[in-house]
């Protein structure tokens, strides 16, 4: 055996054995082992995160309103509301006896206290710049009308005032305890609303979060991150395994009970287990090859394109996903009710245009630095495959390996020439075209930097009416195929292996675990 592979399944031994011993030690306790492939960032919602950290704190934290299954908005710590008029003023009506962790009784001075911590340049709140100057709206005044009643008033009417508090990746604009930070304002931990309270961190082995007795939940059925969040085990213990191998073996001995992010080798190994059973779920996520379009050699819309017409998009995605993807070089996922037959016009293979465009932009065969990572399996495999495809073009494509920390520091900082890279689920189509669409001078994340399509984008946050939305939709993908600030490859799916035991799962549209409601059974 190759020294390798040795140390590979000593590890994955290693890991068995501590799952194993902390089954061991549960006890009476009811404890659901699910596996992250890596460590949570923070736990401070919405501000140092990615998309385990967003699907850990869930759990934990809950904001006035949530996205429900079909994508639309629904009540969560406020039973209702009302707008304006003008649509410039919201007043949210609380629910009446919510708990923070730590037995306070949420009020509407809580809420006015969290979101204009929030709204604090010094939270470093990733979504802050939506209420900027040069965002959706902006937040004029924030009021504690009574102790059950918060109105928000903003500069302008927008169609994405509640999408935007409703975002995972916004930490849903939790509703926090003031104790939550120190006296100086420094972050501690998370006293939230959810189902869950934080148990212990251990970096790099596991999060707990532990069944909050005095849960208030909402009565109507569990949809999207609202509805009924009943804890149905005690703990919940999300074990950092990085190992493919060693959460697989941790799942068939039994240490595990759920491994989410499932890679497809493995999915089609488990689905064939007796004991086992794998969720597939079409998602929102798109994952992508983008481009450094103020880079001296990608700054040239020609060699961009070039790229793009060297890959065969199909093949791509049956290799890489197996069929459980489909090709799609659409900003907005084939799952959105925007996504229609101007969406389906993309890219071509075509070596012959190809090459042209080469010899016309003067590219000699200068390297091209593609970032990926192994976090994500089907992200390296795509960078594997845009090489191969790439050099029958003429084009000289040197991959870099990082770890995904790594890897999303350099994307947030705008520092690559070329990467392969996964973006978590937009549940409002303007939100994709957001993740995307912006100025790199004080958004170097973001990949097109078109001032018309920004225009455009803002245009659609502050329309209603869906004719109006799809007219601007469908003419910025059409700039955004001509323009190739990257290329969309496809749309995932969010594939779980859970032990029989695990009852009550259920996937949806957006990629993330949601334990409330799960139970094990004997």
């Amino acid at each position: 055996m190759k020294k390798g592979r040795r140390a590979h399944w000593l590890f994955a031994g290693l890991v068995l054995a501590a799952l194993l011993a902390d089954a061991a030690s549960a006890g009476a306790e009811t404890l659901l082992r699910a596996r992250l492939n890596a460590d949570i960032r923070s736990t401070d919602p919405g501000t140092n995160r990615d998309a385990n950290t967003d699907g850990v704190i869930a759990h934990v934290v809950e904001g006035l309103v949530a996205f429900r299954d079909d994508t639309s908005v629904g009540p969560m710590l406020a039973d209702s509301w009302t707008v304006s008029d003008d649509g410039r003023t919201y007043t949210f009506k609380l629910r009446q006896g919510v708990k923070f962790h730590n037995g306070a009784v949420m009020s509407a001075s809580d809420v006015v206290w969290s979101l204009e911590r929030w709204l604090d340049p010094a939270t470093q709140w990733r979504c802050l710049s939506e209420f900027g100057p040069s965002g959706i709206a902006r937040i004029e005044k924030i009021v504690a009308v009574d102790p059950q009643t918060v109105t928000v008033t903003l500069d302008q009417p927008t169609a994405l005032f509640l999408p935007t508090l409703a975002r995972p990746d916004c930490g849903q604009t939790a509703i926090l305890h003031r104790e939550s930070v120190g006296a100086d304002g420094k972050w501690i931990a998370p006293i939230g609303t959810g189902p869950f309270k934080l148990g212990e961190w251990k970096r790099g082995q596991y999060v707990d979060v532990i069944k909050f007795d005095a849960y208030s939940s909402r009565s109507e059925p569990r949809t999207g991150l609202t509805g009924a969040k009943t804890a149905a085990v005690d703990r919940v213990r999300f074990n950092v395994i990085p190992d493919s191998a060693a959460a697989k073996a941790g799942l068939l001995s039994g240490a595990l009970d759920v491994i989410m992010s499932l890679s497809i080798p493995d999915m089609d190994d488990l689905k064939t287990r007796p004991d086992v059973q794998v969720s597939a779920t079409p998602s929102l996520s798109m994952t992508g090859l983008l481009f450094q379009t103020r880079d001296p050699l990608l700054q040239d819309a020609r060699i961009r394109r070039a790229i793009a017409l060297a890959l065969d998009m199909p093949q791509i995605v049956d290799v890489v996903m197996e069929g459980t993807a489909k090709a799609n070089n659409s900003a907005l996922p084939i799952g959105s009710p925007f996504h229609g037959s101007v969406q389906e016009q993309g890219y071509q293979q075509d070596l012959t245009e190809a090459k042209t465009l080469l010899k016309a932009a003067g590219y000699r065969g200068q390297p091209i630095k593609l970032i990926t990572n192994k976090r994500y399996s089907f992200v390296f495999d795509a960078a594997v495959l845009v090489q191969e495809m790439a050099r029958a073009a003429g084009i000289n494509i040197e991959l870099e390996v990082l770890d995904w920390a790594a890897q999303l520091d350099r994307y947030n900082r705008g520092d690559y020439q070329a990467m392969t890279f996964i973006y978590s689920a937009r549940l409002d189509p303007s939100l994709s075209f957001e993740m995307l669409t912006g100025p790199k001078a004080t958004q170097p994340r973001k990949v097109w930097d078109n001032a018309e399509a920004q225009a455009m984008l803002r245009q659609s946050m502050l329309t209603s009416d869906p004719a109006k939305r799809q007219a601007l939709f469908d003419e910025m993908h059409r700039r955004f195929i001509a323009d190739v600030p990257m290329i969309v490859l496809f749309n995932g799916s969010e594939l779980t292996a859970l032990r029989k035991a695990v009852k009550g799962y259920a996937g949806w549209l957006f990629p993330q675990a949601r334990f409330w409601g799960v139970s094990l059974q004997p």
